[in-house]
């Protein structure tokens, strides 16, 4: 199995994903015999949904990464419990100055801080691993953001088994 990225920039610019997702499959057709995009909708609207169908591909289910790292039922319960809740994984609290204070203008404009963020009431990190670098990351997150911190460990979710069914179903197809 190889994996191929798109860059998580992307999420600031869902409407982009499709077409970069569409770029990878069309550019790794003649390498490989079956492909799966481990990627949720990320607001793409059922754009990416659309772009795979044309290509013959599946996906992880759920509409975000959250919603297959959580579980659909634990997502929707959190959701449920708090609707004003923004969501951290591993990547995005290694990554949240460039990936959310910058790419959101906030560093540039802090009075934006207040807009995106002034509806939110908790940060929930969704901790794929045992890390403590991790969580005081997340942690420091919930701090600039002004949210209260809640941890979740959710190690991969639903991925791996999606993962390993996407696997079976090539190896059987082959």
């Amino acid at each position: 199995m190889d994996l191929q990225a798109i860059t998580a920039d992307l999420h600031a610019r869902p409407e982009k994903i499709p077409a970069a997702v569409a770029e990878k499959i069309d550019g790794a057709r003649d390498r490989y015999e079956h492909i799966f995009v481990a990627y949720g909708d990320c607001g793409t609207s059922g754009e990416l949904d659309r772009v795979l169908e044309e290509r013959g591909v599946k996906r992880l289910p759920g509409a975000h990464c959250y919603d297959f790292l959580a579980g659909r039922d634990s997502y929707q319960q959190m959701q449920d419990d708090e609707p004003g809740t923004f969501y951290l994984t591993d990547f995005l609290a290694q990554h949240f100055q460039r990936l959310v204070i910058e790419i959101l203008g906030i560093d540039r404009h802090p009075e934006l801080l207040e807009m995106y963020f002034g509806n939110y009431t908790r940060l929930v990190y969704l901790a794929q691993t045992d890390s403590d670098e991790l969580t005081e990351l997340a942690r420091a997150a919930a701090d600039r953001l002004g949210l209260r911190f809640e941890r979740v460990f959710t190690g991969m979710g639903e991925m791996v088994p999606a993962l390993d069914a996407a696997m079976q179903e090539a190896l059987w197809r082959s």
